[in-house]
């Protein structure tokens, strides 16, 4: 394999194992944040000891986050300096401003959390919970801010050397898709996070553990596992608007369209077969159009007005994309179904449900990782949007043997990190709120 397709894969293996652990920090701020203002108000124990379970599982995500999360930005000057000489002067002040206003403000109060609950008053304490909620928010905006540029760059000129230079920092901060992609990126995370405690704390109270610490925070989870997943839907559709506006063919690729239709239909399922340029599968007629501007007949775009070479892996974004909406369909009835039972007080006594709730714990991660790769390859052949494509991004120097030897010692190392992650994380779990 080229140097190249090696850099892909060692980029997206990187990538995708750390976005795994931010995916569950920002709900479980969140989650936190809800139980420590409860029992400030409260009073309750209860509530104090949810939040105390929360953090330690908290400080374990954000350990091993933050480990691997080096990595990505020291490859772009390894494996990607076309990329990093380019784009040096917009990156640098996204990447710093991630790092001083929200990095260090995320880890520092986490330590408060983590091991001052005695050493504060409560108002402190809670007060450390809410920058800890902003600090993990912040730090998205950024890295979202960073990789909406390469979507839809704004806010730029390019030099006679042919660099790209910062122009309007406003403009490139508030790129036409940042506000969209950052609404849909923090809501995946809390619906993440919902899961993952109402999953945990199902199976305390199928067990019969820790009591009402366990039946408190089930009801804390099940109620945001059924409000977020409604609230991503809205946040969805105005991005796949944004998508159709900006990035028309990364838009025809998930869908599956070739042709410039009225009344497009959108897919449940399917299969695209890309040699011929058909779509076979199961669709709602016209569904597309409508969905778009709730018009039957709006016009969507298809790949037949942009030239094959710009095209990315059709039918490969296609079933990404649709493996990922059909989870977040799946997740909405689960998480409606949930509040249904807790609204009729049947929640704690339903084992098939508390038993099924932990194994969901996965699934809004398969559906962050396949929404990251529908976004990230149905981008290509460009690593910024119109701009500069992945070929010209690589580093020339760096051979194929290097970057393979640097790949399997990261999966190697990250292997490691994933068997330690898992053993602590059950460790902590077993030990519960009540601990």
């Amino acid at each position: 394999m080229n140097a190249l397709l090696l850099a892909r894969i060692q980029f997206a293996f990187t990538v995708g194992f750390h976005f795994l652990f931010p995916a569950m920090t920002l709900g479980t701020t969140l989650i936190i944040l809800i139980s420590e203002t409860i029992y400030l108000i409260k009073k309750d124990e209860t509530y104090r000891k949810i939040t105390d379970f929360l953090v330690r599982l908290l400080g374990l995500i954000f350990v091993i986050g933050a480990a691997t999360g080096i990595v990505m930005e020291f490859s772009f000057g390894t494996n990607w300096s076309g990329y990093s000489r380019a784009v040096g002067d917009i990156f640098g002040p996204i990447l710093a401003a991630e790092g001083v206003i929200a990095f260090f403000l995320e880890s520092v109060f986490l330590g408060v959390l983590i091991f001052a609950r005695s050493k504060v008053s409560p108002k402190v304490y809670w007060l450390s919970a809410l920058l800890v909620f902003i600090g993990g928010h912040l730090s998205a905006f950024w890295i979202v801010v960073a990789n909406s540029w390469m979507q839809t760059p704004a806010g730029y000129t390019i030099n006679e050397a042919g660099k790209i230079v910062l122009g309007d920092f406003n403009a490139a901060v508030f790129n036409p898709s940042t506000m969209a992609r950052f609404a849909h990126t923090v809501i995946a995370s809390w619906i993440t996070s919902a899961i993952m405690v109402a999953g945990i704390a199902g199976y305390h109270v199928r067990k019969g553990l820790h009591g009402e610490s366990a039946r408190t925070l089930l009801k804390i989870g099940i109620i945001l596992f059924a409000f977020t997943p409604l609230l991503q839907l809205g946040a969805g559709h105005v991005h796949a608007i944004e998508v159709i506006n900006m990035q028309p063919e990364k838009a025809a690729a998930l869908e599956g369209h070739f042709n410039t239709t009225r009344g497009a239909p959108i897919y449940a399922l399917g299969f695209v077969d890309e040699q011929n340029r058909k779509t076979y599968g199961i669709y709602i007629p016209k569904g597309l159009s409508f969905l778009y501007n709730f018009d039957w007949n709006s016009e969507i775009r298809g790949l037949n007005d942009f030239p094959e070479e710009n095209w990315p892996p059709v039918n490969f974004v296609f079933q990404v994309y649709h493996i990922m909406v059909g989870i977040g369909m799946l997740l909405i009835a689960l998480g409606l179904l949930g509040a249904y039972l807790l609204w009729r007080g049947k929640l704690y006594e339903n084992k098939f449900y508390l038993f099924v709730l932990l194994f969901l714990i996965p699934l809004p991660h398969i559906a962050h990782e396949t929404g990251w790769i529908a976004a990230e390859v149905g981008r290509q052949p460009w690593i910024i949007y119109k701009l500069m494509k992945t070929a010209g991004a690589s580093s020339v120097v760096v051979t194929g043997g290097e970057i393979m030897f640097s790949l399997v010692m990261f999966f190697l190392i990250y292997l490691l990190l994933a068997v330690m992650f898992v053993k602590l994380f059950i460790k902590i779990v077993q030990k519960g709120p009540e601990a």
